[in-house]
């Protein structure tokens, strides 16, 4: 059988998945990369690819998508690596830099800037000082592993799943296995069991992981990110689609 092409996203959150990938036989079926979430998109779009763990908002740059998983990076409440750091509240945040690294993250940003916290201020991608802007007016969204131990370093800090959940009552799905054709039914169950198992061995997973002093990984993975793509999920993915098309 011709192997099916995955990418999947290269973060920390992403681990419990790929372990579970190599340490079941779906790693013979299947060329998997590891990627940035946006270059994960891309290779989706441009059918380098069959399935990607991509951020939700790049679907709508696929003529044709389906949900292939009963798994996602998602998070009920704060998800502690999805952040807009700041040197002053959001409200007096003049400039907001994007981040280079991320599609729905940063959507998820404005949509909350447009429809929750009811502000407007310049959007900046490719600042050449990104994170490191001196400015007191100047915040920056950051996805992922470089956060970790950040969140006390900023006067004004705003997880975005937490500030998502403020705003609608619902969780944030992040991304999730997304493939641009047909995938067969009988992949998408070996599939599923293989990241099942290694949601059920994250403790054997940390074993081999090297641990921080400045973050507690173990919590992150058991605790902040939720895995299971649940119907509650399912719709804030949606849900959030219809805000950026709305942008």
């Amino acid at each position: 059988m011709k192997k099916i092409r995955i990418s999947a996203v290269s973060y920390t959150n992403t681990k419990p998945f790929l372990y579970g990938i190599q340490h079941t036989d779906i790693i013979n079926q299947i060329d998997l990369s590891l990627d940035h979430p946006s270059d994960c998109a891309q290779k989706l779009i441009d059918d380098q690819v069959d399935i990607g763990l991509i951020p939700v908002a790049a679907t709508l740059s696929l003529p044709h998508w389906e949900i292939v998983s009963d798994y996602c990076i998602g998070a009920v409440g704060a998800v502690n690596s999805v952040f807009i750091f700041s040197n002053c509240d959001i409200k007096d945040v003049r400039y907001l830099q994007l981040d280079p690294e991320s599609r729905s993250s940063n959507n998820l940003a404005k949509v909350l800037l447009k429809n929750y916290w009811k502000l407007n201020p310049e959007q900046i991608a490719g600042a050449a000082d990104y994170g490191q802007s001196k400015d007191e007016q100047t915040a920056f969204v950051q996805i992922g592993d470089r956060t970790f131990g950040k969140a006390d370093k900023y006067p004004y800090v705003y997880d975005l799943a937490a500030e998502w959940t403020k705003f609608t009552g619902l969780p944030f799905t992040f991304a999730a296995w997304i493939a641009n054709k047909p995938i067969p039914k009988e992949f998408i169950n070996a599939f599923n069991i293989s990241l099942q198992y290694g949601l059920d061995h994250r403790e054997d997973l940390f074993k081999e992981m090297e641990m921080r002093s400045d973050f507690d990984v173990k919590d992150y993975l058991l605790h902040k990110i939720d895995y299971p793509l649940t119907e509650p999920k399912k719709e804030a993915l949606y849900l959030f689609l219809d805000y950026i098309q709305k942008l």
